[in-house]
């Protein structure tokens, strides 16, 4: 079959033009930007797996299995989910290391698995060091102006930067902050420039402030004075204050109390607001140590873990 003067067929001018042109394309234009579930395991196995997977469910049903974790003899050698968090295909996660090392991957980067699977260890993900630990995570969307990270130190440094600072990462990571010798990273948290920030030591101390008290700094620094400790004392936790939330500070004996940020009635801050630098009030009174501290909600559940390989899983309230 041949076709004669094709173009009465087509009286109406073509629309679209082909071009010859270059351009670049990089490997998310070709990958959906689906939402997906980011697990972590305690022993630092790391997984994605697509949101769909997780079916809901009405409550008081059975769930669905989440992980093949280890199922070792002894407690010790157990595993379970440390950290959970929704997050899209083309998202960053920023992994920061004890050391101040910070390396970032996109979400889709990460090997998906299915809920039953383990996934894969972050040290083999990242190429880590012998003596890099992982410290905090944070995902982001992008590394749009306007957005901060917070940092602080077991020694009571704190540092804020701008997130586009770190927008130029390497596959071999980047200086997230320096780290003074005998220091270590413990905790990295989001902010918009007009959060407040509390932080709480291992005597039980407390000290809230705005983190319009800490300057915004390059990368390549190492903070200020965020809470005055007392020799031999050690910051244990960071949190950002969440009106909404509750602060729940647990002692090395496993006593722990959780209290609100501001009173409910009145407002007024419970954690009474102080200059940065300052020793702070007392958040909980303790003979043997703060294990740690965490902003919890009515509905959550925590899980604590002793150096014996004990565990104890319960809901806040």
């Amino acid at each position: 079959m041949r076709l004669i003067n094709p173009a009465w067929n087509h009286l109406s001018p073509r629309k679209t033009k082909v071009i010859n042109q270059e351009g670049d394309l990089a490997l998310e234009d070709m990958i959906a930007n689906e939402g997906c579930v980011v697990t972590v395991s305690h022993a630092g196995f790391i997984k994605r797996t697509p949101v769909v997977q997780y079916r809901l469910q009405k409550r008081g049903g059975k769930g669905t299995k989440g992980a093949e974790l280890s199922k070792a003899a002894s407690d010790e050698d157990s595993d379970f989910i440390e950290h959970l968090f929704t997050a899209n295909t083309h998202d960053h996660i920023m992994f920061f290391m004890n050391n101040g090392r910070v390396y970032v991957e996109r979400v889709h980067e990460i090997e998906e698995a299915g809920r039953a699977t383990r996934g894969k260890s972050i040290a083999r993900l990242l190429d880590l060091k012998d003596d890099e630990k992982l410290a905090a995570m944070v995902c982001v969307n992008d590394f749009a102006e306007g957005k901060f990270l917070i940092m602080c130190t077991a020694n009571g440094t704190i540092k804020k930067t701008e997130i586009s600072k770190y927008e130029n990462y390497r596959k071999g990571g980047i200086i997230g902050i320096n780290i003074e010798h005998g220091d270590k990273l413990i905790s990295v948290k989001l902010t918009n420039g007009d959060n407040e920030v509390v932080m709480i030591s291992q005597s039980g101390m407390s000290i809230r402030f705005h983190e319009s008290d800490v300057r915004s700094m390059g990368r390549d620094t190492t903070g200020v004075i965020g809470m005055n400790l007392d020799s031999g004392d050690l910051v244990k936790a960071m949190e950002i204050v969440d009106p909404a939330n509750t602060l729940l500070v647990v002692g090395i004996d496993g006593i722990g109390k959780r209290t609100a940020f501001d009173d409910p009635e009145t407002k007024e801050p419970i954690y009474r607001k102080q200059s940065r630098g300052g020793k702070g009030v007392i958040a909980i009174k303790t003979e043997v140590g703060v294990a740690g501290a965490l902003s919890v909600q009515e509905e959550d559940e925590v899980m604590m873990l002793t150096k014996g390989g004990q565990s104890i899983r319960t809901k806040v309230k």
